[in-house]
């Protein structure tokens, strides 16, 4: 896999955390969540993103879109709102956890087909397993976080899909992967 080229400045990187709570906050206020204009070019070049929200260390949201159809400015605003009130393990985000919560975006490469498993590198790849109807996601920065090495990485992505550790080795399974500017 290419590396992914995508780099964004410090001014463009807080430009999107300022969307994001400037999305959460209007939604809290029940407004309309009115977006500023993206402040640079590239925040209008289309692509995947994930909006991550923690709370004292604690997962407390995270929802992307994967596929780069649209301004990545509009993504992340709508996965800023869809992390903080839709996703479906967590309550919707109350005003208390709002002045405490920490925001973490990741900017997705292209997915493509992962020629061999054994070329996944922690930290580096981000992977997608289908297999049927069924799919799972992790974010290149899980594993780390985890302490996980690649077969652990590969499993834990199937299990992710609701499927069985060891999956990613069946032929009827599809793996993807990507790279992430992380934030």
């Amino acid at each position: 896999m290419d590396a992914f080229r995508f780099s964004l400045t410090d001014e463009e990187k807080a430009s999107l955390k300022d969307l994001v709570r400037l999305r959460i906050a209007a939604r809290l206020a029940g407004r309309d969540p009115a977006s500023p204009r993206p402040p640079t070019g590239k925040l209008r070049e289309p692509h995947g993103a994930f909006v991550t929200l923690t709370l004292r260390g604690r997962l407390r949201g995270c929802i992307g879109h994967i596929v780069g159809d649209r301004p990545l400015f509009e993504t992340i605003g709508d996965m800023a709102e869809a992390a903080a009130f839709g996703d479906p393990r967590f309550t919707p985000l109350t005003r208390e956890e709002f002045q405490d919560i920490a925001i973490e975006i990741s900017v997705l490469s292209p997915l493509t087909p992962c020629p061999d498993p054994a070329l996944v590198e922690v930290g580096r790849h981000g992977l997608l397993v289908r297999r049927g109807a069924r799919s799972g996601l992790l974010l290149p920065q899980v594993p780390v976080e985890w302490g996980w090495d690649r077969e652990t990485f590969l499993d834990q992505t199937c299990r992710k899909a609701g499927l069985e550790p060891g999956c990613w080795r069946h032929p009827d399974t599809k793996l993807s992967w990507f790279e992430a500017e992380v934030f």
